[in-house]
């Protein structure tokens, strides 16, 4: 018994040691998604803004991809509880419960919820040919057009396909959705014709918007959104789709069982990290908003992503669809 308080005690003193050390050698973010794509760029600019607030420890990037999203999280969920190994992950921790058939951990239980980052608007946008004016006429001519109407996304999971599900189950519409591998060959099929709408993030269509590639008729947040090109399009709200809000967030997480002290470090750095000037305007330029409510405390982060959850669920499963 004496030995087993003894080795209890050394336990306790060697993670309290850590603690105070942290961090003592360089920190490995992974992102469950291809390098280049939006969630890469946020986690890259992250990892600098919480190398300057960690004292100069090194953050490094590792893209972990496949199962939409899981595999990345599933690296980290089973990684040393000790600091080293944290996750930057999207709006699929919340739906991949669902979505991911056979998931081999728990999003509920099997992370350290650290803070949410940012966050960033959608888009409903449409071929340069449609002779809608408004998003109530291109409602109308979606319910005029049951079963014919095209709608890509970027793929199965990808944020553009769980706003499109949202968007037929508001407007209870039956479309016929094209996932393609990834935006830029949905938006260019868009461009081209080849199919009638997609819901996609900021990050992705502004450009084309700007360019006028694309006809926009609608962003997904309760206010519009106060950019040049942005700002004179209405919100899906004031069209008529009550309640309609969804944005493409992204928080960081560690493995469950990740020392407490350490944890408020990591929670301390990615707070100073969201007020980093530098941090801030590449995010902006991106299309994203920071999180400054209290969703960037640990415990807020959680009860979000639950409420997430609890929203995405009904709607994938009357969907029938599936990211194995």
């Amino acid at each position: 018994m004496n030995k087993l308080l003894v080795f209890a005690a050394l336990a306790a003193t060697a993670l309290l040691a850590q603690a105070d050390n942290y961090p003592s050698k360089p920190i490995t973010m992974v992102v469950p998604f291809v390098a280049g794509g939006p969630t890469d760029r946020v986690a890259r600019d992250l990892a600098e803004a919480l190398r300057k607030a960690l004292g100069g420890t090194s953050i490094l990037v590792d893209n972990v991809v496949g199962a939409g999203g899981s595999i990345g999280a599933a690296k980290v969920a089973r990684a040393a509880p000790d600091g080293y190994t944290v996750l930057l992950h999207h709006i699929s921790m919340a739906t991949m419960p669902t979505l991911v058939r056979n998931l081999t951990f728990k999003v509920e239980t099997d992370f350290e919820y650290l803070g949410l980052v940012n966050e960033v608007p959608m888009t409903v946008i449409a071929r340069p040919s449609m002779q809608a004016k408004s998003f109530k006429e291109l409602a109308t001519w979606i319910g005029q057009n049951q079963g014919k109407v095209n709608l890509g996304n970027a793929g199965v999971g990808s944020a553009s396909h769980l706003c499109g599900l949202l968007l037929q189950n508001a407007l209870q519409a039956d479309m016929t959705t094209v996932p393609y591998k990834g935006t830029a060959p949905a938006i260019t099929d868009l461009i081209g014709g080849q199919i009638d709408l997609m819901c996609d993030q900021t990050t992705n269509t502004t450009a084309h918007i700007d360019a006028k590639k694309v006809l926009a008729y609608g962003v997904s947040t309760a206010r519009r959104i106060p950019t040049a090109v942005l700002k004179d399009i209405p919100t899906l709200q004031e069209s008529g789709l009550k309640g309609f809000e969804v944005t493409v967030w992204n928080g960081l997480y560690a493995p469950k069982g990740t020392p407490a002290d350490v944890l408020t470090k990591i929670n301390t750095a990615l707070k100073a990290a969201l007020k980093d000037p530098d941090f801030i305007k590449k995010q902006e330029a991106l299309g994203a908003v920071m999180v400054t409510d209290a969703r960037v405390e640990p415990a807020e982060h959680k009860k979000f992503v639950l409420s997430e959850i609890a929203k995405w669920s009904p709607i994938i499963k009357a969907a029938g669809v599936y990211a194995d």
